[in-house]
């Protein structure tokens, strides 16, 4: 069986962390959502193992964007590393003003989200939203979404309901992430148009020959959807387990991060558990600043962390 690679981190953590008493029982089993996007699939992963490295059990519940709110605010769910902002405003931010959900960090900064459309089609004058319409034969009057339920998919299915940009008519493809991408990319091997979903981090930017659509700042945000990453969890969360909140307040990535830890799963077919491990070895140095003032579960010091072995992937 293999091991993780020690990471060395008696100086730094030894003198950063100080000694807690153990946090309430109910921090010890920490619940996290994932909704299927390949990015959130892969932090959730890695951030699992850093958990149970240091006395944590985790318990991950596949579930919709609606429903991970929800059970967010009611307390029957802990963390979420997907909150992308400001297109799922109109879902979480009435339960953040009420307190029922809190923001704990922005695990990352820059990122993109709005319409794309395959580059034979931008070529071609589909440059903006407003340019949709225009080409509704050459789309078959059709826009790719992801999973019922998601933020994107309602903004379109408003825009469509209310004849935004002249949208009505179209019809949106709701399927998940993987099935927009097989839709996507047969059109692109047909020589074909599409407009979808699209964001950034994703191998899909490398993958695909798209470009993403100007016009759409009231529904996805300016600037092509600019966006950020934060982590929420339910709104007692920093308070009970400050330890816990203290490590994700610390737990941050990059777009070329989480490029290589989904280009290696979508691309290579391979364990995201394998794939998560194999960052951890290789990123010493950001684990540690993660770990910087946080102490395990029952409240030791974390002197050599990641030197035990894993169970067996699943």
């Amino acid at each position: 069986m293999n091991r993780l690679s020690p990471l060395l981190l008696a100086t730094t953590l030894l003198c950063s962390a100080t000694l807690q008493a153990a946090e309430d029982a109910r921090c010890e089993l920490v619940r996290l959502s994932d909704v299927g996007w390949t990015d959130i699939t892969m932090t959730t992963a890695v951030a699992r193992l850093v958990l149970g490295e240091i006395g944590y059990r985790t318990q991950v519940q596949r579930m919709s964007l609606p429903d991970t709110y929800r059970s967010l605010s009611e307390g029957q769910l802990d963390v979420f590393l997907g909150n992308w902002m400001p297109a799922q405003a109109d879902l979480v931010q009435n339960h953040i003003d009420s307190g029922k959900i809190e923001k704990l960090h922005t695990n990352l900064p820059t990122v993109r989200y709005t319409l794309a459309v395959l580059t034979p089609g931008y070529e071609a004058g589909l440059k903006d939203f407003a340019d949709i319409h225009r080409f509704k034969e050459q789309l078959g009057g059709q826009i790719f979404g992801i999973e019922p339920g998601n933020e994107g998919n309602e903004m379109v299915k408003g825009m469509i309901r209310d004849n935004t940009f002249g949208l009505a008519g179209f019809t949106l493809v709701e399927s998940s992430e993987s099935g927009m991408l097989n839709h996507v990319e047969r059109a692109q091997r047909l020589d074909k148009w599409a407009v979808f979903l699209g964001w950034e981090p994703h191998p899909m930017n490398d993958r695909l020959k798209m470009n993403y659509l100007a016009g759409g700042d009231d529904f996805f945000g300016a600037n092509y959807g600019a966006a950020q990453v934060n982590t929420v969890a339910r709104g007692d969360f920093s308070r009970q387990c400050p330890n816990l909140a203290r490590l994700f307040r610390n737990m941050t990535f990059t777009i070329s991060a989480e490029n290589h830890l989904m280009s290696a799963v979508l691309e290579g077919n391979t364990n995201r558990r394998r794939v998560a491990k194999q960052w951890i070895e290789e990123n010493p140095q950001i684990v540690a600043s993660w770990l910087e003032g946080v102490t395990r579960y029952q409240g030791g010091p974390i002197t050599v962390a990641f030197d035990t072995p894993l169970a067996s992937s699943n």
